[in-house]
């Protein structure tokens, strides 16, 4: 199985043309977007990426994070060195942005919701350097965002991340595995799990089994037999002690 490949998924293909519209809009248009959806769906793996290409600041949030800590953690990926003020640090972010404007890509956003200063910080660190700025969260954080009505206003676009469709599944197992499948498996694996992680891991035992068993094709019931193999362990019930 090839482990160095990354997918163009109809969600990868959808984020590159909101980050390609994000650069084009005009100076007075806020430069502020969110990219949203389910775990395991390849949001993370879709920024990074995107960012190791386009020389863009990818950062993460979590959940100890502080205002000066965010600014630290963008001070870094700017190679400035941090002051113990926090004026200070915002002061030099805008500064060292306006020399040299790169986009910023802050992951894990929900942990910053409950802080609504840091995330005024990102607004305004946008506003005062014109560097486009793209929040990624959970599938709910959309909604957590629109409480913050200041803050949502200035959302240029939000985009979702949808669960891979047939196609998207077709395009993986093409580009990371040499098995075959057949159409019916295809649907079928479409219906059992729609997380990255876990079509990898469904590949390695599917490849195992393929060699072992000399398989030439996936079909539906190889997957079938794949996916309910512990529902058809019998539980034998325990030896009862026979007394004398």
């Amino acid at each position: 199985m090839k482990t160095n490949v990354f997918v163009r998924t109809k969600n990868v293909k959808k984020f590159v043309g909101l980050m390609e519209d994000l650069k084009k809009l005009p100076p007075n248009i806020p430069k502020l977007a969110l990219v949203y959806g389910d775990h395991g769906i390849g949001k993370t793996q879709t920024l990074l990426w995107w960012a190791n290409k386009n020389d863009a600041i990818y950062i993460r949030a979590n959940n100890d994070i502080t205002q000066n800590g965010l600014l630290k953690i963008i001070m870094e990926e700017l190679d400035i060195s941090p002051y113990w003020n926090m004026q200070d640090n915002f002061n030099a972010i805008l500064k060292q942005l306006r020399i040299e404007p790169k986009i910023i890509i802050v992951d894990e956003v929900d942990y910053l919701i409950g802080y609504k200063n840091a995330i005024e910080i990102l607004r305004d660190i946008q506003d005062n350097t014109g560097s486009p700025i793209v929040l990624s969260g959970m599938a709910f954080v959309d909604k957590k965002i629109s409480r913050l009505k200041h803050f949502e206003d200035r959302l240029f676009k939000k985009l979702k991340f949808e669960h891979y469709s047939e196609e998207d599944l077709r395009d993986i197992l093409n580009q990371i595995t040499d098995l075959e499948f057949s159409d019916d498996a295809i649907t079928y694996l479409a219906t059992r799990t729609n997380q990255f992680r876990k079509i990898v891991q469904t590949l390695e035992q599917l490849e195992k089994q393929a060699k072992t068993n000399q398989l030439n094709v996936i079909t539906e019931d190889i997957l079938k037999g794949r996916f309910n193999e512990r529902q058809n362990i019998k539980i034998m019930p325990p030896a009862q002690k026979v007394y004398a």
